[in-house]
């Protein structure tokens, strides 16, 4: 029975490789190598694992069906990475495709697909199964959503993430500059556009795994305080903060940011903001603007999504949608626009707004090839097809970026008042060095 599955998958790849001319290979379960191409080479693989593989998808026809295939280790990329997949794409001859695709023999060649039974994979049960509410007042359980993602193992982050366990966006003042070394000049940067002096009060709102309030004190010598929603970020941060001596200087609580009290100098808000619903935005600035005092700043340091003509007819990508299944539950986006219109709206003057787009698709890039290097010891932490799922959302995120389909800004804002702001009339020495 499988050898008309075969033979069908064969001139399948061969139609697709003719019209597609693509420098990789497509691979067998049977481990036959067909190349997707004249000239292609055969170090970098599609393997399928299994004909029922090609009938998910037929079926489906749905991005997350192809997540659970990569999931389940259905379809696997043999030889490299979605990043070394994603180099090889600029050889395929993809425009017009649909045009030129003959679509009678690809629709007799999937038939035997479509026909056959295929079972739900067991890697379903990875994406997020509670409800996602749009905002808190409807029920959004926002500890829920952040420990599906966080709370996964601080020893699997680990494998991937720089000595610091800082997991955003990494600054890259020179070419030869290390992941660590940009995520210390990160830590550094925020605290200069923070302009951080000795006896603030600092405030670290969605914390990690505390390495900023760790820099901050030790470095400009503030008092901090950093909340995390996540049990076991908290508890990294708690030993860490013991293990440095730093109990008198750094405190962290296990809280919602809504429930915070209290006055602070400095704010900053690194890589949490996507976790809180569009709805809860007028919330969330009411709330900082409470928390800070008059003429105090705040770094709003967040991803956004690139705006439209049209806003109204703004779509949701589908690779965004599977990743809010798989891995950012309740994950919402807005724009650079919507930040500054907010901050302002609530009572903020904005100063600056840096872009670091590319520094985050660097970031991504060494985040891949860190955990495609750990990929074994990866799946013994959480599994192989959690192992998958990152590689394949960090490598995504990589191209995002680099393709400008998503963006990042690190906004510097007041907390409004009269006359002057107290900030000095030059940047220059925010990049000092």
């Amino acid at each position: 029975m499988d050898g008309k599955y075969e033979r069908a998958a064969r001139r399948l790849i061969a139609h697709l490789g003719e019209v597609l001319q693509a420098d990789l290979a497509v691979e067998l379960w049977t481990g036959e190598v067909l190349p997707l191409g004249r000239e292609a080479r055969t170090d970098l693989r599609l393997r399928i694992a299994g004909p029922e593989v090609i009938t998910r998808l037929v079926r489906r026809r749905s991005f997350a069906a192809l997540i659970e295939s990569l999931a389940e280790g259905g379809l696997t990329i043999e030889g490299g990475t979605l990043l070394d997949l994603a180099e090889r794409r600029g050889s395929m001859n993809t425009k017009g495709l649909f045009k030129r695709l003959d679509k009678l023999e690809m629709a007799r060649q999937l038939w035997p697909f479509l026909l056959r039974r295929a079972a739900r994979p067991a890697t379903a049960g990875h994406a997020y199964a509670g409800p996602v509410r749009d905002k808190v007042a409807a029920g959004r359980d926002d500890k829920a959503l952040v420990q599906f993602h966080y709370d996964l193992s601080n020893a699997f982050y680990a494998l991937f993430l720089d000595e610091t366990m800082v997991y955003s966006c990494a600054y890259w003042p020179r070419p030869e500059t290390t992941l660590h070394e940009a995520q210390v000049a990160k830590l550094d940067m925020i605290c200069r556009k923070l302009r951080l002096q000795p006896g603030e009060r600092f405030l670290d709102i969605g914390c990690g795994w505390g390495a900023l309030v760790c820099h901050a004190v030790q470095h400009y010598g503030v008092t901090a305080h950093g909340v995390t929603l996540a049990q076991e970020q908290f508890d990294f941060a708690r030993a860490r903060i013991a293990r440095l001596g730093l109990e008198d200087r750094v405190t962290i609580e296990l809280k919602d940011y809504r429930h915070l009290e209290g006055t602070y100098d400095k704010i900053a808000s690194i890589g949490m903001f996507e976790h809180v619903a569009l709805a809860d935005h007028d919330r969330y600035f009411a709330q900082m603007h409470k928390l800070l005092r008059p003429r105090g700043l705040y770094l709003h340091h967040a991803i956004t999504r690139p705006a439209k003509r049209d806003m109204k007819r703004l779509k949701t990508r589908p690779e965004f949608t599977a990743m809010t299944q798989y891995i950012f539950p309740g994950g919402q986006l807005g724009t650079v626009g919507d930040t500054a219109i907010s901050l302002e709206r609530h009572g903020f003057e904005v100063h600056d707004v840096e872009a670091w787009r590319e520094h985050y698709a660097r970031t991504l890039r060494a985040w891949t090839e860190n955990l495609h290097a750990a990929r074994e010891a990866a799946a013994r932490e959480v599994g192989e097809a959690k192992t998958r799922i990152y590689l394949a959302y960090l490598a995504g995120c990589a191209l995002a970026f680099e393709r400008s389909g998503l963006a990042i800004f690190q906004t510097l804002s007041s907390r409004r008042a009269r006359g002057p702001s107290g900030l000095p009339p030059t940047r220059e020495d925010l990049y000092r060095g």
